[in-house]
């Protein structure tokens, strides 16, 4: 069985910052591509970030472009959120997400949560 923790949710004002971590355990020792999934209240589930395996190549929603950073320690089998200039549209509980999907195209980019997820950590940004 596949298990994500993630941890690093919190409370800040807005145009701080928060650093979001997820650690997979996995029997298998699979290598997954990555991602973060976040879902306010009200809302439908959205994607956030992404970052591939066999390339490293990261991939990231236009409303957190240039605000977050994803990345991978892949010796410490985990994946971090890097998230600076937070906005009040941020808040929201944050997912990780292993084995997703990832199609991306200089036109395009489509993803596909894969199964395994973790429990989710809240973020909540103040204005």
């Amino acid at each position: 069985q596949v298990q994500l923790r993630e941890s690093g949710g919190g409370s800040v004002e807005a145009g701080g910052s928060l650093r979001l971590s997820c650690t997979v355990e996995d029997p298998s020792n699979s290598k997954y591509a990555m991602g973060w999934f976040r879902q306010a209240p009200g809302k439908e589930r959205e994607f956030v970030a992404a970052i591939s395996w066999s390339r490293d190549a990261t991939y990231y929603a236009e409303s957190v472009k240039g605000r977050f950073t994803i990345s991978r320690d892949t010796a410490k089998n985990a994946v971090y959120l890097q998230m600076d200039n937070l906005k009040p549209d941020d808040t929201a509980v944050y997912y990780c997400n292993a084995d997703l999907f990832i199609m991306a195209s200089r036109q395009s980019l489509h993803t596909t949560p894969g199964e395994y997820w973790g429990q989710g950590t809240q973020v909540t940004v103040s204005a």
